[in-house]
């Protein structure tokens, strides 16, 4: 079982850990050196028991505003979910895109032939008569 020296509000300590845990005990330790830290520039010296008691509360604090943020996240992923999961059950909208019909295209195309024959007629009758 590895020793490990960890230094915490400038106390050093030596903890055992499982193998493979070192990496995992310096992380922890280092959040609590940050915390006693903090609270030595805020307080000045103190009982190392007091030191420890403090920074564990200040970081158990943290953690459980940060479990609080991630419950209510949760939350809100099972609503989205829900939500998505209610519009694919629902069937597709239809939207109906109106369509015009056939015969009055046809009329529409009819009444533009005979405007431009009309055209026509109007402008060779103009170039026969030029007075």
């Amino acid at each position: 079982m590895p020793q490990v020296e960890i230094t915490i509000g400038g106390r050093v300590f030596e903890v055992a850990c499982q193998d493979g845990e070192e990496h995992f005990l310096r992380t922890a330790s280092a959040m609590l050196d940050e915390e006693a830290q903090h609270l030595s520039n805020q307080i000045g010296r103190m009982p190392e028991s007091r030191m420890l008691l403090m920074s564990g509360l200040m970081l158990a604090d943290r953690t459980a505003g940060i479990a609080e943020r991630l419950r209510e996240v949760e939350l809100e992923l099972e609503s989205l979910q829900a939500q998505i999961a209610e519009a694919q059950s629902r069937p597709a909208e239809r939207i109906e895109v109106p369509v015009i019909p056939a015969e009055v295209t046809d009329a529409f195309a009819e009444i533009a032939a005979r405007a431009e024959a009309l055209a026509d007629s109007l402008d060779n009758t103009q170039k026969a008569d030029p007075s």
